[in-house]
């Protein structure tokens, strides 16, 4: 039996710092209340210059170098995004390109902040099944280009990034392997008009009329997608540990999707555990969609506090709506 190890990690913030002062100022929000309503202080803004798949490729190269392997050395790139560089052909080709990889499959996958679980269990079945051995699974997100300055509801949260896994399929030796223990994704299409951009797809085409409309920009119902976040993450975790007879108190580090500060807060109070095992770097990188969870893990990863053996929790909730969780044993 084949099991699937995170054997590097990497993320890519672009050098622009977007304050709370920028964002609120066309909102009339001073910057403490800003942070106050979403703790966040700071967030990344891609340049002129930069698309999506520029920023993958940042963030694949230290995954490489973490994972001591070369690009030529991958044999598939799975990449989360829903702000691709063009409706096609897939961003993940683009990356390809930049890293100078062979002719290996690679493909995109929209499922927007849950987009990096989906990334990953797909990746995670090519390697079980045989199909490869060695994958790249990159999130990368370029926000800022269908934000609407005077909304609220998304012009405080949305940040521009990426980051990136390397995964590799080793034999299981026994139950206490390092790697993939499980990954379990859900959807609910019902309330698809929670988070969404109205317009740009088949059903409603671009047109003046849609621009004029700024049916192109992100919209979103905070509140009610709030409370439906905190409820389904919560009952997607607790899920999880029950299945694979895991105590909260024996996970290391929780990793979840950084959508806001406060939903971070409920969900660490709901499940009790310490904040210090609950992963935020939401303060000084804002929501970067499907790339905010990656980005966290090589933060997790990089500061030392997983240790080998150790139980790391994955969480993610975003539009469609999708959401899911995960346990990695590091």
């Amino acid at each position: 039996m084949i099991r699937t190890r995170i054997i590097g990690t990497g993320s890519y913030l672009p050098e622009q710092v977007v304050s709370n002062r920028e964002v609120g100022a066309s909102l009339g929000i001073d910057p403490a209340a800003v942070f106050r309503l979403t703790g966040i202080q700071e967030r990344r803004r891609a340049a002129a210059s930069q698309a999506s798949s520029d920023l993958a490729a940042e963030a694949a190269r230290p995954a490489l170098a973490a994972a001591g392997i070369s690009a030529s050395d991958l044999e598939a790139i799975v990449l989360s995004t829903t702000s691709p560089d063009t409706v096609f052909p897939a961003t993940a080709c683009h990356v390809q390109r930049m890293l100078g990889c062979s002719t290996i499959p690679a493909f995109d996958v929209a499922a927007s902040c849950s987009g990096f679980l989906y990334g990953l269990s797909m990746a995670d079945a090519m390697i079980r099944s045989g199909q490869v051995k060695t994958c790249l699974v990159v999130a990368a997100e370029v926000k800022s280009r269908s934000i609407d300055p005077a909304d609220g509801d998304t012009a405080l949260l949305f940040g521009d990034g990426a980051g990136a896994v390397v995964l590799q399929g080793e034999p299981d030796s026994d139950q206490l392997g390092r790697g993939l223990l499980g990954l379990r994704l859900r959807s609910d299409g019902a309330q698809h008009g929670l988070i969404s951009i109205p317009a740009g797809g088949s059903r409603r085409p671009t047109t003046l009329e849609t621009v004029e409309a700024k049916g192109h920009t992100l919209r979103m119902s905070g509140a009610p997608l709030f409370r439906l976040a905190v409820k389904r993450l919560e009952q997607a975790i607790r899920e999880i540990v029950k299945e694979f007879g895991i105590d909260m108190h024996d996970i290391a580090q929780l990793v979840l999707h950084q959508a806001n500060g406060r939903i971070l807060d409920q969900l660490t109070k709901r499940l009790g555990v310490s904040p210090e095992r609950v992963c935020s770097v939401i303060g000084r990188y804002g929501n970067t969609s499907s790339a905010s969870l990656p980005i966290a893990l090589d933060s997790v990863a990089r500061s030392g506090k997983v240790l080998p053996h150790d139980i790391v929790l994955l969480g993610s909730f975003g539009g469609g709506v999708t959401w899911g969780a995960g346990l990695v044993r590091w």
